[in-house]
């Protein structure tokens, strides 16, 4: 494939398409910046109570399957460095059918994220009198809530109307001070006090390995590790996409881990005994509604306080304008593979796809609805998006099964075992999330069916050039897998609801050899090279050659 061109064309727009001005500092920057959001001001406080002093195994966990994915995922960036690529993959290996459920999933993730991060930036802020009324005492959102973090949003969306070079520098700005506050706190906590006869007073494990499972999904340690992919959701505005996604990626990811796993060191070691005393999962101080900040004050570090309260504004606020950004991406590379209409690929005079950003606004204003607090949007995020990273490593297999000869900047040494193996770790995440989470994920799955198919029955009606081909027959692992999950999460023993049918062990064996055999079954009936191929053209000769 040809070398970007500076910039690209969306047909029918009228404008300019989205132009090529980032560096590998604003890529890497974007990632760093997405994984460092809210996911440091609570996930090392909800780890604890869920798997005590363990949580620290929960973190190595997450980063290992983290790892595996970015792994995968920077052989692919670099591969096609195009916008919105984790919504594409799917599609040049399995065609219509699996690339427009995974554009779903892709956007589904990238829509949900950005309200999280003003839940939490509301939650940090009933420090103030002023901001009390917007929580009810449960954390969710009250009425006047709900307004002031549609006010949120809608400055995430009028900052992204300025255009990629700007929001990049900001972008790069906000993610210094995100990175330079939980180092600081990292040292500040781990000087000032350290009890490490927290580690074993209640027991390393106090809720076994259950809990150290569950923490992974449903409190947060998944969700804060997540947003590596940022760098390759901008690859279409990316100067050089083959050299400097890879870097971006996994740069990002290595930075993310470090720091996560000190700030839980630090967080259980500098919590007062006192605070301990009706155990890890009976965990409480004045001001734990926002951990960092209220621990910081419990042991005479109010000046450490102020900074974290500034933070709880700064650091959400930079990861939710990069999901805003993100998801007006992903919607236009769903445009530009057929799945949605034209018209979404239109870009106003700075670049920006202006449709995609309205609806990500729309989108996310929604989610407050059904979702009107942190914790309960965390499971929700972190299975949707770990389904949408499970597209990767079977695209990744197909396509060095297909067409090995293809240049790469980034060659993944051990791929074919890589790729398997970070397929069933996106399996048990999932499964972790628990059936109370994945019953609603399913319910927002077909209410995509609903409005793509839609779309492209439409578009097939009115013969609209674009409309993909479903290939049914290449994607029927799709249905099954879904079904599949779904069923076994029900039988096992995560999330409210669940059976209890499979016990600890003998369940994650049974996802395990579920993700195995689709995984191989996926691969088996994939696309020929040459369909691969014709979809590859298809999408990318206007991204990457200009015309």
């Amino acid at each position: 494939m040809a070398r970007s061109s500076p910039q690209t064309t969306s047909p029918g727009s009228g404008h300019t398409g989205l132009r090529r001005e980032v560096g590998v500092i604003g890529l890497l920057w974007a990632s760093v910046g997405a994984i460092i959001g809210s996911g440091w001001l609570f996930g090392a406080q909800k780890a604890a109570v869920a798997a005590g002093p363990a949580a620290l195994l929960s973190w190595g966990i997450g980063a290992v399957a983290i790892i595996l994915l970015a792994l995968v995922h920077a052989e692919l960036g670099g591969l096609f460095p195009v916008a919105g690529g984790t919504a594409r993959y799917p599609h040049y290996a399995f065609g219509g059918f699996a690339g427009m459920s995974f554009g779903w999933f892709t956007w589904l993730q990238a829509a949900t994220i950005a309200p999280i991060e003003v839940q939490a930036m509301i939650n940090y802020a009933r420090h103030w009198s002023w901001a009390r009324g917007l929580l009810n005492d449960d954390l969710t959102l009250t009425g006047a809530g709900i307004a002031v973090a549609a006010a949120l949003l809608g400055v995430f969306v009028a900052v992204n109307f300025l255009g990629v070079r700007l929001l990049a520098h900001t972008n790069s700005a906000a993610t210094v001070w995100k990175v330079a506050i939980p180092v600081l706190t990292i040292f500040v906590l781990g000087i000032a006090q350290f009890h490490g006869s927290n580690f074993t007073v209640h027991g390393f494990a106090p809720d076994g390995a259950k809990g150290v499972l569950a923490a992974i999904s449903s409190s947060g340690v998944i969700f804060a590790l997540l947003g590596f992919e940022q760098a390759i959701q901008w690859a279409g505005e990316s100067r050089n996409p083959r050299r400097d996604i890879p870097r971006a990626v996994l740069g990002s990811v290595v930075i993310g881990t470090v720091v996560y796993l000190m700030l839980q060191v630090v967080f259980i070691g500098a919590l007062p005994p006192q605070t301990l005393a009706n155990g890890w999962s009976g965990l409480t101080y004045p001001g734990i509604s926002g951990p960092f900040a209220g621990l910081a004050t419990l042991i005479g570090l109010g000046w450490l306080a102020t900074v974290l309260f500034i933070d709880s504004v700064i650091s959400p606020a930079g990861t939710g304008l990069v999901y805003i950004t993100s998801s007006s991406r992903v919607t236009y590379g769903l445009s530009r593979n057929g799945y949605a209409p034209q018209v979404l690929q239109s870009t106003d005079r700075r670049a920006v796809p202006w449709l995609g950003l309205l609806i990500a606004w729309i989108a996310g204003v929604l989610c407050f609805l059904p979702f009107p607090s942190w914790q309960r949007l965390v499971g929700f995020i972190t299975s949707a998006v770990v389904l949408m990273y499970a597209g990767a490593p079977l695209a990744f297999g197909v396509l060095r099964k297909r067409l090995p000869g293809m240049e790469r900047s980034y060659h993944l040494p051990g791929g074919a075992v890589v790729s398997p193996l970070a397929f069933v770790v996106a399996s048990l995440v999932i499964y972790w999330s628990g059936w109370d989470t994945l019953w609603r994920l399913g319910l927002a799955i077909l209410i995509g069916y609903v409005l793509l198919g839609g779309y492209r029955a439409y578009a097939v009606s009115k013969g609209v050039p674009n409309a993909p081909r479903m290939d049914f027959r290449a994607g029927q692992w799709l249905p099954v897998y879904l079904v599949g999950m779904g069923l076994i999460s029900w039988q096992g023993g995560f999330g409210a609801g669940a059976k209890g049918n499979l016990p600890l062990w003998w369940d994650v064996a049974v996802v395990v050899a579920f993700a195995l055999v689709v995984y191989y079954w996926a691969l088996a009936i994939a696309l020929p090279a040459e369909e691969i191929e014709r979809n590859i053209r298809g999408v990318e000769v206007v991204d990457l050659n200009g015309h």
